[in-house]
């Protein structure tokens, strides 16, 4: 087979980068792929290369749009803290002070600030999991989230809202602005930056869509590894507050429907772009203020989650240091980002003012760990970056 094709730049300084970049392709570890760095509020990386389809006959380019998976919910975090930025929204108000039916069972205590840092306890929707319909029309979830229980006391815990954080602010969102989450970070926020990033693609049928090729967790999800599904029976809240929260055939889901804690797809180039506007200006915009950022990137839930049965520090939405996914030991210790299950990865590091968006096709071989390719990216960042003045 011949090598695959390779395309973008990366500044003289940033030169480790690309060939991080090109390691990876070397080890056979990549499929598609692109990354792209920000240094001080404008672009030093922009690299893309390998295929977007199976096939391998589809070249990847920088417009292609790859699925996001969990970083998705940190466009709706930032999305949700615009609207605290501005007034609209309150961290510390009920929700149901704008969604006055989710306070059943137990649920009128609970505020953005618990949902965006995990700690609401409304994780489980497999009373009514989510369907087709329901996902294509949203209301359906947000009638099972009013009916849903915390299964434990608000703010006493964190526990990874894997299926339920989107749809929870989208509604929030909903009802304070008349625009689902999706529609909002369209118009509010990949308007202005001109991204290529959207919650629910607008016209599928245009956008260069790349094929995703099963991760090591989506491949226990779907029962395929027989080590770990043995852990997950119906009764553990792993199961029930994931798998057993959706009823979708995946065969027929269509992109343009929003999924906000999942179903996000960007370019690599808009998710450097986009955390780049949340610690400075990127060509006049800058998405919240230095006092939201900080919120934001405090201390908010640490160490055992109860859903995944794992490490992981929270602030609002996003994922800080130091644990399995997100480590200091590779450069991360003032950043914060997300990881994807599938391997996919952002940060932002207000204080070495970069930002960083990875994507790729071929899955992640790991699970609860680092993956070796955004972790080579990673630390080759961090070491170009500190050999500048």
């Amino acid at each position: 087979m011949s090598e695959s094709p390779r395309g973008g730049w990366a500044a003289d300084a940033f030169a480790g980068v690309a060939e991080a970049f090109e390691q990876n392709f070397a080890a056979g570890a990549e499929v598609g792929a692109a990354v792209c760095v920000y240094h001080r509020g404008a672009p030093v990386v922009d690299l893309w290369g390998g295929f977007a389809d199976e096939d391998r006959v589809d070249p990847w380019r920088p417009d292609t749009l790859g699925l996001l998976a969990s970083p998705t919910k940190a466009l709706v975090a930032v999305a949700a803290l615009r609207l605290v930025d501005q007034g609209l929204l309150d961290l510390d108000a009920p929700l149901a002070d704008h969604w006055p039916e989710f306070a059943a069972h137990g649920k009128e205590g609970i505020t953005l600030r618990m949902v965006l840092s995990h700690r609401s306890g409304v994780v489980c929707l497999d009373h009514a999991p989510i369907t087709n319909e329901a996902l294509r029309t949203h209301t359906p979830i947000a009638e099972a989230l009013a009916e849903a229980r915390p299964e434990w006391e608000p703010d006493t815990a964190h526990g990874y809202h894997g299926i339920t954080f989107g749809y929870l602010v989208s509604e929030l969102l909903r009802r304070r602005t008349g625009l689902t989450v999706g529609r909002y970070f369209a118009q509010e926020i990949a308007g202005p930056l001109g991204l290529e990033c959207h919650i629910g693609v607008p016209d599928p049928a245009s956008a260069h869509l790349a094929t995703m090729f099963q991760s090591k967790a989506e491949a226990l999800f779907a029962g395929d590894d027989e080590d770990l599904a043995a852990f997950l029976d119906h009764r553990s809240l792993t199961h029930r507050a994931m798998m057993g929260s959706l009823a979708l055939d995946m065969a027929t889901v269509d992109t343009a429907w929003e999924d906000p804690s999942y179903g996000g797809r960007a370019s690599a180039r808009s998710l450097a772009r986009f955390m780049a506007a949340l610690i400075g200006e990127v060509d006049g915009v800058r998405l919240l203020s230095p006092a939201v950022v900080a919120e934001m990137t405090r201390m908010h839930s640490k160490g055992h989650c109860l859903v995944t049965q794992t490490t992981c520090n929270w602030g609002l939405g996003v994922q800080l240091p130091d644990h399995p996914v997100f480590p200091a030991e590779v450069g991360l210790t003032t950043a914060f980002g997300l990881s994807a299950a599938n391997g996919s990865y952002i940060f932002a590091d207000p204080e070495h003012d970069l930002a960083f968006g990875y994507m790729q096709n071929a899955g992640s071989p790991v699970m609860g760990t680092l993956d070796d390719r955004p972790r080579r990216l990673i630390e080759a960042v961090y070491r170009c970056a500190g050999t500048m003045r």
